[in-house]
């Protein structure tokens, strides 16, 4: 063999070897980022969405620590045409439980009966064991589907009467023209100052597996939803909307291995008239995206993918302040009932 061939296969070794050692490193980079279920140093001591300190995970056992909500009635004469039903005598909660129709709903929207209490004196939804003094049927007009309309409000009157006969009662009903043009109102208010935000964070270099966006996102005080790639901001009241959401691919999280998949955006958002302006949805909603994509090697973006400054954070904070201002005026609030029900 002469040297010239030596040569040669000396360089085609040499060159075999750099491919191998390229493509191994090329691999490694483009895996997606594992959990590594220890303390990180990616993620600053003082990372925390509460002022106070930062939020400690959140287990789904532990709501069970969490105070109940309050237990106010759900018919609203602001939100709700009502029908009063005039009994004879009392009637217990047996009598008015039987007489509830099967469905609760009149086209796209909520029927809903409620109890005058003998004991308390006050509204409830009817309870085995009790005893009423009168009862009222409602039905909701108008949510994010749309106002009741005139075959929606036939309906009610139906279902609530068959409610009244049942009861021998005498039911008296509010016009229909009244409040369909009622309904369509409110859906008008609605649509004007409705509003979801969502930010989308994404990768800049290598993609992410979901247990890497879980274990950041728990330190947030993040916990799993139902739906795999949900994870939900718990409310600090039992039963309320979650403040914040974060999904990432469904298939990817349910992967026979979901530490080989590749997660390279994930979603977080807030449905703004849902959650209480007191708890400062927005500024939580912008540091936690802030703070994943700088611990996470992210960008904050916008759902056309347009990277998101501080200058235009700041814009939508101020907008928002005037939705919440819209809403406190209409006596609608963002998180209070009425308008959870409204914008559902």
């Amino acid at each position: 063999m002469t040297s010239l061939q030596i040569s040669l296969l000396a360089i085609g070794g040499f060159t075999l070897l750099a491919v191998v050692i390229y493509n191994q490193w090329t691999a490694r980079k483009n895996a997606p980022r594992q959990a590594d279920f220890e303390p990180s140093s990616e993620l600053p001591d003082s990372l925390s969405l509460d002022p106070q300190g930062p939020i400690e995970p959140v287990m789904v056992d532990d709501l069970a620590s969490f105070p109940a909500p309050d237990k106010k009635p759900s018919i609203d004469a602001l939100i709700d045409a009502i029908a009063p039903i005039e009994l004879e005598s009392l009637v217990s909660g047996d009598a008015v439980l039987a007489a509830m129709p099967h469905t609760r709903r009149v086209g796209t929207k909520p029927f809903s009966v409620e109890a005058l209490n003998e004991t308390t004196g006050e509204w409830e939804t009817p309870h085995a064991g009790r005893r009423y003094s009168a009862v009222q049927a409602a039905v909701q007009l108008a949510n994010r589907v749309g106002p009741i309309n005139e075959i929606e409000f036939s309906e009610f009157v139906v279902k609530a009467q068959a409610v009244a006969d049942d009861l021998n009662g005498e039911t008296n009903f509010p016009d229909m023209l009244e409040e369909v043009a009622r309904g369509r109102e409110l859906d008008q208010f609605a649509s004007a100052h409705d509003a979801q935000l969502s930010f989308t964070v994404c990768a800049q270099a290598s993609a992410w597996s979901p247990g890497y966006i879980h274990q950041h996102a728990a330190r947030l005080g993040f916990v799993a939803g139902v739906i795999p790639g949900r994870m939900v901001l718990p409310a600090a009241v039992q039963g309320a909307a979650p403040i914040l959401s974060l999904v990432f691919d469904t298939q990817a999280a349910m992967a026979d291995d979901p530490a080989l998949s590749a997660i390279r955006e994930f979603t977080m958002s807030l449905d703004v008239p849902q959650i209480s302006r007191t708890d400062t949805p927005f500024r939580l909603l912008r540091d936690a995206s802030n703070m994943l994509s700088q611990a996470m090697d992210g960008v904050v973006t916008d759902g056309g993918g347009r990277i998101l400054n501080e200058a235009q954070l700041d814009s939508i904070a101020l907008d928002l302040e005037q939705l919440y201002d819209a809403l406190d005026s209409r006596e609608l609030s963002a998180g209070s009932p009425q308008a959870r029900r409204l914008f559902s």
